[in-house]
Order: C-alpha cells, then sequence, then structure tokens
C-alpha cells in the first residue's frame, strides 16, 4: 500500500467539526454504492456458489433461488448458473452468455442463466451435448422465464428456469411460475433504498462521530500540553510568562513567542497496480501450477479410463481438453512476450493478466469437476480392484525397465554420446519411480488389510502417479532408440537424395548463387559421409545438416524450374522432416512431464509452442510441403530448446543451485532416498508428501485435507 498524506495549515475553530464531518462524508461514499457499472465481458462468476448478482436483484429470495438450483442438481445432475447485471455492455445476450460461460469453463452439465436488470433482458447458455433440445430450450425461456423477467421477478426467472428444465427432463409440460414482481431496476439509483443498505451505514456513521469526537478530545488535550511544555521552556529561558490557567495547568504566553503546529489531516489508502516485475513472477507461478494441474489430471484420468472406460469418463476427458486449451492460450501468450517484449508497460501488463485470466479458467473448470471425479473413480470403495490392478502394472513394468536399459546399451556402439547423454538415466529414474510405486502398493495394502481405507487412497493414488512416470520414462526410452535405429536409416536414404539433387544443380544451368550453394552442399554430404564412416556419430545431428543442404537445394531447383524427380526427394524430406520434430516434441514432453518438480516456466513455454507447430504441421493438407517445413522446424528447434532449457532447471535442482538450500533429489544415494527424492522431482509428490490427484489449483492438493469417497 501506498500511503498518501496532505498536510493542513493551523486549524480554524471548529475544524474538529469539519474534520469530522469530512470523514463522515468519505465514509458514507465508501459504504454507499457508486454509479452503476457496465458489465464486464465476460463476467468472472462468483467462485462461492452458483449465484452471481452484481445488482442485489435476488434480496432476501436468494435462498429460495438456491433451494430451486440445489433441487434440479440432486435431482438430474444439471448444474444452474444464475447471473445477474445491470446490462450486457451493448453485446447480444446470448454472446454475452455464451462469453461468460466460456470464460468459466462450464461445462456440458452446466447451464447459465444471464439476467440484464436494466432492459429486462436475458438469455440462455447450455452446450450443444448438454442433453437439451432446442425446443425445450426455447419452452423454458418462452413460459419458464420471460415472463418473470418482463414483470421484474427476478428470483422468479430463476426459480422458473430452474422448475422448467426439471420439467422437461422428466418429460412433463413446463409450468409458468408464480409472478412475485421486485424492483424495476435493481442497482440503477445513485441512492440505494433499502434498510440493509441504509442500517450499517447509520451505525458506522454514529460509530465514526464518536470515534471522531472521542479522538478531537484527546488531541486537543495534546496539543495542549505540548504548547504549555514549549511555554514553560521558554520561559524558563526569557521569564516571559502571561499567565498560568489554573483550569488546565498550561501556560499561556504571547502568540508571537510560539508558533503553531498541526498534526497531519485526513490520509488516503491506495492500493497501487501490481509491479510489472510481481506480476511477471505471477503470471509464471500462474502458468507453471496450471500445467502441473492439467498434467495431473490427465494422468490420473488414464486410470480412471481404464479402469470405468471412456464412455464414463467422457465429461472428465473434456474439461481436460478445455484446460489444455486455455493453458495452450496462456502459453502461447507467453511465448508472443518472449519474441517480441512489449515496450508499453501497459500493453504488457495487460497481456500479462489474461495469461493469468486463462490459468484461471483451466483451473476452475477442473476444479468444478474434481468432486464428481472423485465420486466416479470412488477409489475408497474399489480400494481392493484398483490395487490389485496396479501391482500387477507394476509388475508387468519392471521387465521393460530392463528391455529399455538394454536397447540404449545396444545403441552405445554405434551412436555418439551425444545422441544417447539425454536418455541414459532415464532407466535408472524409472527404476526408482517404480520403487516408489511398489513401495506406496505394499503401504495401500498393509493399511487397506488393517481396515484404513483412507491412508490407502492415499498411498494408492501415490502409487499411481509413480508408476504413470515410470511408464513414460521406459516408453521415452525405447522410443528414442527406436529412433535412433530408423534415423539411421532414414539418414542414409536423405543423403542419396541429396546427392542426386546435387548431381541436377551440377548438370544444369546454374546461377552464381545456385553455384555457391552446390559448393556449399558437397562439402556438407563429403563431411556427411566421412562422418558415417568413422563409426559412432549422432544421426539426428547428421540428418539435420543433410536436410538443411538438401532444402538449399531444392529452392534454387524451384527458381530453375524442377523436375518431377526433385518433387518426389522434397516429398520424401517432408516426410522425414516430420517425424524428426514428431520425436524432438515428444522427447520433450515426456521429459518436463517426468520431470516437473524443477522444471519452470520458460521450458514449457517452448515446449507448449513446439507442440503448437507440429499440430499445425499435421493439419495442413500433402501439397503444402513448404508450409509443413516451417512448422516442424520450429517445432523441432523450440522443442530442443525447451529441453535444454528443462535440463538446466534440473541441473539447478540436483545441486541446490540458486536455492540456497541443499538437492532435494541425489541420483548417488540409497535406493529409498532416491524413490522419495524421484517422486519430489516429478511432482508426484507435493511438498507436503501428499499425492496431487485430478483437478485445478484449488482441489489438486484435497488429499492433505480428506480422502475421496
Amino acid at each position: 500500500m501506498t500511503r498518501l498524506s496532505r498536510r493542513y495549515r493551523p486549524p480554524a475553530p471548529g475544524g474538529a467539526r469539519v474534520r469530522a464531518l469530512l470523514a463522515l462524508l468519505t465514509l458514507c461514499a465508501l459504504l454507499l454504492p457508486g454509479p452503476p457499472a457496465r458489465a464486464d465481458t465476460p463476467l468472472d462468476l462468483d467462485t462461492g456458489g452458483r449465484i452471481t448478482d452484481t445488482v442485489g436483484a435476488l434480496g432476501r429470495r436468494r435462498a429460495q433461488v438456491i433451494s430451486a438450483l440445489d433441487k434440479l442438481h440432486s435431482t438430474h445432475r444439471i448444474q444452474l448458473y444464475v447471473t445477474y447485471v445491470r446490462d450486457f455492455s451493448g453485446r447480444s445476450g446470448h454472446d454475452w452468455a455464451d462469453a461468460t460461460a466460456d470464460r468459466n469453463g462450464l461445462g456440458p452439465r452446466d447451464v447459465l442463466l444471464a439476467v440484464a436488470t436494466h432492459r429486462q433482458q436475458y438469455a440462455v447458455s447450455a452446450a450443444g451435448d448438454s442433453g437439451f433440445r432446442r425446443a425445450q430450450l426455447d419452452a423454458v425461456a418462452a413460459t419458464a422465464i420471460a415472463p418473470a423477467v418482463s414483470q421484474h421477478d427476478w428470483a422468479g426467472a430463476a426459480i422458473g428456469a430452474a422448475d422448467g428444465y426439471g420439467s422437461v427432463l422428466r418429460g412433463e409440460p413446463v409450468r409458468p411460475p408464480a409472478i412475485s414482481p421486485g424492483d424495476s431496476d435493481p442497482g440503477g439509483g445513485l441512492v440505494p433504498r433499502h434498510r440493509a443498505v441504509w442500517l450499517p451505514v447509520a451505525v458506522a456513521a454514529a460509530v465514526c462521530l464518536t470515534v471522531l469526537c472521542l479522538c478531537s478530545r484527546r488531541a486537543a488535550r495534546r496539543r495542549a500540553d505540548r504548547r504549555a511544555r514549549r511555554a514553560a521552556a521558554r520561559a524558563a529561558r526569557t521569564g516571559r510568562v502571561d499567565r498560568i490557567d489554573g483550569i488546565n495547568g498550561t501556560v499561556r504566553i504571547d502568540r508571537t513567542a510560539v508558533g503553531t503546529s498541526t498534526e497531519p489531516g485526513l490520509t488516503r489508502m491506495v492500493q497501487p497496480l501490481t509491479p510489472l516485475p510481481a506480476l511477471e513472477a505471477e503470471a509464471a507461478r500462474a502458468l507453471v501450477g496450471t500445467d502441473d494441474a492439467v498434467r495431473t489430471s490427465a494422468e490420473e484420468l488414464l486410470f480412471a479410463t481404464a479402469q470405468l472406460g471412456g464412455a464414463a469418463t467422457r465429461p472428465f476427458a473434456e474439461a481436460v481438453g478445455y484446460a489444455k486449451g486455455e493453458l495452450a492460450d496462456a502459453f502461447r501468450l507467453r511465448q508472443r512476450l518472449d519474441d517480441a517484449p512489449y515496450e508499453d508497460p501497459e500493453l504488457r501488463r495487460r497481456v500479462l493478466d489474461e495469461i493469468c485470466s486463462h490459468c484461471t479458467s483451466a483451473n476452475r473448470r477442473l476444479d468444478a469437476e474434481s468432486e464428481a471425479f472423485d465420486r466416479l473413480r470412488g477409489l475408497r470403495a474399489n480400494a481392493a480392484g484398483v490395487l490389485a490392478h496396479a501391482e500387477a502394472a507394476a509388475r508387468a513394468l519392471a521387465p521393460r525397465v530392463d528391455t529399455a536399459e538394454a536397447a540404449l546399451t545396444a545403441l552405445t556402439g554405434c551412436c555418439a554420446g551425444t545422441a544417447l547423454s539425454a536418455f541414459a538415466r532415464h532407466p535408472a529414474e524409472a527404476r526408482d519411480r517404480l520403487a516408489f510405486a511398489t513401495a506406496g502398493l505394499a503401504e495401500a495394502r498393509r493399511t487397506l488389510e488393517a481396515g484404513d481405507a483412507d491412508g490407502a487412497v492415499v498411498s494408492l493414488r501415490a502409487a499411481e502417479a509413480a508408476l504413470s512416470q515410470a511408464r513414460t520414462l521406459t516408453t521415452a526410452a525405447l522410443r528414442r532408440a527406436h529412433e535412433l535405429t530408423g534415423t539411421a536409416a532414414r539418414l542414409r536414404a536423405a543423403v542419396l537424395d541429396a546427392e542426386a539433387g546435387l548431381a541436377a544443380a551440377r548438370s544444369g544451368p546454374t546461377s552464381a548463387e545456385g553455384a555457391r550453394r552446390a559448393a556449399t552442399a558437397g562439402r556438407v554430404l563429403t563431411e556427411v559421409r566421412r562422418d558415417m564412416a568413422g563409426g559412432r556419430y549422432d544421426p539426428r545431428a547428421v540428418l539435420r545438416r543433410v536436410e538443411e543442404a538438401a532444402a538449399s537445394l531444392d529452392a534454387e531447383a524451384v527458381r530453375a524450374g524442377g523436375s518431377r524427380a526433385d518433387e518426389r526427394r522434397a516429398r520424401r524430406r517432408v516426410e522425414r522432416a516430420v517425424l524428426a520434430a514428431r520425436g524432438e516434441v515428444a522427447a520433450a514432453r515426456d521429459f518436463v512431464s517426468t520431470h516437473r518438480g524443477a522444471v519452470g516456466c520458460r521450458a514449457r513455454t517452448r515446449l507448449a509452442e513446439a507442440e503448437r507447430h507440429l499440430a499445425r504441421a499435421r493439419r495442413l493438407p500433402a501439397d503444402e510441403g513448404k508450409e509443413i517445413l516451417s512448422a516442424t522446424g520450429h517445432a523441432d528447434s523450440l522443442a530442443r530448446q525447451a529441453r535444454a532449457l528443462a535440463e538446466h532447471d534440473v541441473t539447478d535442482y540436483l545441486t541446490g543451485t540458486g536455492t540456497g538450500r541443499p538437492a532435494a533429489y541425489d541420483p548417488e544415494a540409497p535406493r529409498p532416498a532416491r524413490a522419495l527424492g524421484g517422486a519430489l522431482l516429478g511432482g508426484v509428490i507435493m511438498a507436503g508428501l501428499l499425492p496431487a490427484t485430478f483437478g485445478g489449483g484449488a482441489t489438486r492438493g484435497r488429499l492433505a485435507g480428506g480422502t475421496e469417497t
């Protein structure tokens, strides 16, 4: 907070009363609502319930509306959200309602009723897969909502909507509500009329006047005491004393001898904008936290799908998909800031605020589904079956870890260390996660047999998360071994294509630039042949050099009017580029996912951008070879940047660099300590040593406060 103060001249007679009056007016101005403001677009719904009333439309009937909404939800599992605003900010009601629903992550089982009281407008937003037909929505709107809104029965509109949706779901006709008109324009005046507003204002005013009166008298006594002390000191020096006041003991002297002063007057407190560096840090934390929540939710969703099937988990898959979309938008904005930082601080602030807003929306949607997800999985009731399935998965995974390690070892004789170094520790880390999972499963078995289902759920959820990461690390190691073998084969084909293109470029007429490109490509191919003949090399790095040389030859061939052979070579190069980019993005994604306890915002941002470019390349038609190569090139480069940044973050984490504390994970420690440290490194367990679960930032750590049902 920033304190702003103003110093006044010596107070005039009655100044205390004036200041008391000013303070009273200030208090009233703070307590009374200001002029009606235009509604935000979209509006953030009240996180404390399903009613967002910005104009005070419901008054004493709020409880009736809550009862109707609860009845609809308990009977038909439909969440009806109701919001009251003054107007729709110049937009159509349906656009405003749909934007608000999207902004708050409402799902297919959620319906939003938006009411603009000033112009008696309303709109309903429901997902296309909500289960309601358009005719049903229209019937409820025409019969139960519109009559209430037209007669200012704001609570009746919500009650009629809830009852109407229940009727159509039961196959019954919609009944009109009993109308009870309310305020024609709630929140529309400058001065409220309800005693619920005036009563606290009157009480606060009386308290304020009493306190100010007492403070004024006390301040007057203090000023008199100070004047007396100063006068006494002056009298002691000069001997000039006019008289002594026998009533209060103060010394009265010449007004010309002593100046007067006063304490600072009224002080105004203002809330400043968050400084940009602090907002940058807040946005980074929001991105990392939301990314963790989305990854954890997606992982547990896979277990739920294997347990219950895709049809049962479809609403939660949609919630995860929505959260991924919001998070992707947030990372896209972060990447734009990194690529071209805005010099205008206000523009930068706006982008950072939007990043936080997208993260909030993603978390809100996951949080909204967490309770239903717990009910669906029923880990407490189904712990025995889930435990048996997890134990079988752990037993099956152990030999796969050995297979992955053997595959990487077999490549050490033909591949350079740079091709394998990033994956060399994956089998060991997979064993650490598997050891943690095995210990968790054993603990879950013990507590379940002892009758402690709650403790079993905690251990079981931690074991599931560790198993997921052990599987990811193992799959990543096997994939890299297969990719290196396949890349070596594709490299030989790429060299033959490039040499054919070089021969064609040298045989025909060419420009000076074409000759220069051909000479450069020739030198690159000579070096590549030498590296391949020398034994150990990195097939991925060598393939990139060959493709870059071939790309320069293709560009020259296009200018010269290339042949059909040139086109075929270009198509094969596009296919190889897609495969290479897919491998790099997958490797970066797996590393970030299994080390997310240490990986920061920059690496995650680059990874998200790489995934966006790769998705774009996959959507492009096959005849857009140039665009595909551009997209895959960006994806490949950004994925390698993401991997490098993530490895740097993990190195800092392992060494404790910049944290001022010992490393949380030591790869050389004994197995039990490594297993716990690996679980922390992977984000399997959070700081409280409890596992994260499906949900957003507000609910993913809910096992700390109680187990799932």
